[in-house]
């Protein structure tokens, strides 16, 4: 099979892609979607690109039908990350697909409330018919099965997806007649949301970019379940209290001001150090992942030995290192003798010392016992 067949509609997902030497495959890539690339890329902050990294793997997805070696390296090279920093990303979300996928990927829920309803006669029903299991692919590379631990869509179960969108309350009659049209070239009608799309043209508008189809929107029905809360706040004349649909939606550029801080006093932290201002101007983030994973510049509040932080002394390069000794001195080595009072006669003494009112510690007893 070549490269041509294989990115093209003769692709078969279900075999292994020929595959064409790494670095040709990343910069094909990278002159294909260079540009959107950069397009994504730009909607963050200079300092926060990393934050792309999402929207790259499906604008990956959306050309190669998954997230290719050759499209996790470009993702690396784009970001300025190494591979597996990508591969933790891609392996860690399951709408990312980690070999070739169809056109079509086709998901049964299975978990509790489907699976009493039915989702698993559902989807054994489909894995006889198209003759593929979970994460498999239908030999014409059209359908791609599997099943899902749950669509948070409990009241419309046993639900079905396609690509995402949902196909509620199906029967295996009607989820055999759906991937029957989906093979045949079709579109079925999902029952909530837009008409369908295939897994590029999702995974396209997944990194960002409108669907440039004209009837990709306001296409779909609400489902009934869904709109139940509204109808009866309808009919009971409830609503939010000074709500008025007519107000606009504020802008930063209109002028908005922040909202009023509040006078609620902060949380206790379980920190035994006061509450100073820090030395420097870090992020909460940065801050966090400091008193996590101290080194020899972070202070340690809660060690024995270590000086608070203030605003004008910043830390020293010792303290941490001295309060890490303090704290190992402080500690004494567990041993391996059996704590006191751990022996038979524990529960007797335990028993005398609650009916006499005395101390329940087994060691106060056990001295006490000694005395007499």
């Amino acid at each position: 099979m070549t490269e041509t067949q294989f990115n093209g509609s003769a692709a078969r997902p279900g075999n292994v892609p020929v595959q064409r030497d790494g670095t040709a495959r990343t910069a094909d890539l990278a002159a294909k979607l260079s540009e959107r690339a950069q397009e994504i890329i730009a909607r963050y902050p200079a300092d926060r690109s990393r934050s792309a990294l999402l929207p790259l793997l499906h604008l990956v997805q959306s050309e190669e039908g998954y997230v290719s070696p050759a499209g996790v390296e470009f993702c690396a090279e784009t970001l300025g990350l190494n591979k597996a920093q990508v591969g933790a990303v891609a392996t860690f979300y399951t709408m990312y697909k980690r070999r070739p996928t169809g056109d079509w990927l086709v998901s049964v829920c299975t978990n509790t409330m489907c699976n009493v309803l039915g989702g698993q006669q559902v989807y054994d029903t489909l894995t006889e018919h198209l003759g593929v299991g979970h994460d498999e692919t239908t030999p014409d590379g059209t359908i791609t099965l599997e099943h899902a631990e749950c669509l948070a869509a409990c009241d419309y179960g046993p639900v079905m997806t396609v690509n995402y969108d949902f196909f509620d309350q199906v029967d295996p009659d009607t989820a055999v007649a759906v991937v029957n049209e989906l093979r045949g070239g079709g579109r079925p009608q999902p029952s909530r949301g837009a008409r369908l799309c295939t897994l590029k043209e999702m995974s396209f508008q997944l990194a960002g970019f409108a669907d440039p189809r004209a009837e990709a929107v306001a296409d779909g029905l609400a489902g009934d379940p869904t709109l139940a809360g509204l109808r009866l706040a309808q009919q009971h004349s409830v609503s939010v209290a000074g709500f008025d649909p007519n107000t606009p939606i504020g802008s930063r550029d209109g002028g908005d001001k922040p909202a009023p801080a509040s006078a609620r006093p902060a949380a206790a932290t379980g920190s035994t150090a006061p509450d100073v201002k820090g030395p420097d101007d870090k992020s909460p983030q940065v801050r966090t992942a400091e008193t996590r994973n101290p080194d020899a510049r972070t202070p340690v509040p809660d060690a024995p030995g270590t000086k608070t932080p203030s605003a004008d002394v910043p830390p020293g390069q010792g303290d941490a290192p001295a309060a890490e000794a303090a704290g190992a001195a402080a500690n004494r080595p567990a041993g391996d003798g059996k704590p006191a009072g751990d022996g038979a006669d524990a529960q007797e003494r335990s028993l005398k010392a609650a009916a006499s009112g005395g101390p329940a510690s087994p060691a106060v007893a056990s001295e006490e016992g000694t005395e007499q």
